[in-house]
C-alpha cells in the first residue's frame, strides 16, 4: 500500500518548512519514547536517531539555501 504525501514543485523555503515539519514530528515521537523508557541502551539509541535527524535537517537547510523552484516527491510505503 502506498500514500502519497508530496508531489510538485517547490521554492527552496517551502520544501524547508515541509520537511522540518516532517522531522519535528519524529523527533517528538523519539523524545517521547525517551521519556517513557527505563532501558538505557533504547534511550541512547533514540538519541543517537534525534542527533542524526537533527544533523540531517542542517544538511538539507544549507542544500535548499538560495534554491528557487525544486520538484519534491514523497510518499510512504507500507509492507508485510
Amino acid at each position: 500500500m502506498k500514500l502519497e504525501l508530496i508531489n510538485g514543485q517547490f521554492s527552496g523555503e517551502e520544501i524547508f518548512e515541509i520537511v522540518s515539519k516532517m522531522i519535528n514530528v519524529k523527533i517528538k515521537f523519539h523524545e517521547q519514547k525517551i521519556s517513557t523508557s527505563d532501558a538505557e541502551e533504547d534511550i541512547k539509541l533514540r538519541e543517537k536517531k534525534i542527533k542524526s535527524l537533527q544533523d540531517k535537517l542542517q544538511e538539507i537547510r544549507l542544500f535548499l539555501k538560495d534554491k528557487s523552484q525544486i520538484y519534491l516527491d514523497g510518499q510512504l510505503n507500507f509492507g508485510i
